[in-house]
């Protein structure tokens, strides 16, 4: 009953994003505007607001983050390897890798929050606040590299800075973490006017991304979005769950390792694939296989 209880909400909201797109009752516009503001204003705050609530001795396991990373780095390595094993093409390459080892923050977010509250909150907020900028500049990496470009050490270290200056996200995670650390507390009525304001967040991010799901160009790209899906899915929830024993992480920093883990890719790598002249209809076919195929890591990351 809790994997019922707690994945069917989630996966109903991405549903309903879709449907309300298909119906024409929200539009194209609608969802890019609404991904501005969850992006930029209600997820910044949440992360601020959940993350400064907690006390200075709720610390975050280290191993957690280096879990994290390690895993990250991993499913990239993996992804290269396919690419060369698998033939993909370097105009597909970029869209393909990301599958592999990019996550949505979002989807990870609402399941965290609601499975362990504000402690989960915490620590998933700051491992994706840590691990975000390897994951940019990994991306753009790979996208340079097989559109005919060699970026940088100078390129590299340039991306990773912009990641970590310029993302609301690691911003909120980042301020939250100070406030939380400065022996201030947070006035009722500011508590109560950020639990109001936040409260859209996630139902908001999961329409946006059932509304941004597409069927186009699935069928002529679902082996290789079925390879990424495999890497993203299978591959590195296990590695996962091995290197969290090795790091010795457990209670409830486990269950957010495995979440995060097992979590679909990001939609962002539609975006990222269309700016850097990657294929597009790979990257949306990706996004769908591995949203849709998610359910089964992710029920077996609440079981464990």
């Amino acid at each position: 009953m809790l994997v019922i209880n707690t994945l069917f909400p989630l996966f109903f909201l991405l549903l309903l994003g879709w449907g309300l797109k298909r119906s024409g009752m929200t539009d194209q516009r609608f969802l890019a505007m609404s991904d501005r503001l969850v992006y930029y204003v209600f997820f910044p705050v949440l992360l601020f607001w959940k993350i400064g609530s907690g006390t200075p001795d709720q610390g975050v396991s280290g191993g957690l983050v280096l879990a994290g990373l390690t895993g990250v780095c991993l499913a990239f390595a993996v992804s290269l390897a396919a690419i060369h094993y698998f033939r993909i093409s370097a105009f597909q390459a970029g869209a393909f890798c990301q599958a592999c080892f990019r996550f949505n923050t979002y989807i990870g977010m609402a399941l965290v929050l609601a499975v362990l509250g504000e402690e989960g909150v915490r620590n998933f907020g700051i491992l994706a606040g840590v691990v975000i900028p390897v994951i940019n500049v990994l991306s753009v990496s790979v996208l340079v590299w097989y559109s005919g470009g060699k970026p940088s050490i100078r390129q590299n270290l340039r991306y990773f800075v912009r990641s970590l200056v310029s993302n609301p996200l690691i911003i909120g995670c980042v301020a939250g973490f100070l406030f939380s650390r400065s022996n201030l507390v947070f006035p009722v009525f500011v508590s109560n006017s950020f639990s109001l304001m936040t409260a859209v967040t996630l139902p908001l991010a999961l329409i946006s991304i059932g509304g941004s799901l597409r069927f186009k160009g699935l069928a002529d790209h679902a082996r290789v979005s079925l390879v990424a899906a495999g890497i993203k899915l299978m591959f590195l929830p296990a590695a996962g769950f091995l290197l969290l024993k090795a790091f010795q992480v457990a209670g409830p920093a486990f269950t957010v390792g495995m979440i995060f883990f097992s979590l679909p890719t990001s939609t962002a790598i539609y975006v990222l694939s269309g700016q850097l002249n990657s294929d597009t209809e790979l990257a949306s076919g990706a996004i769908m296989i591995s949203t849709l195929l998610s359910f089964i890591p992710l029920t077996l990351s609440l079981l464990i």
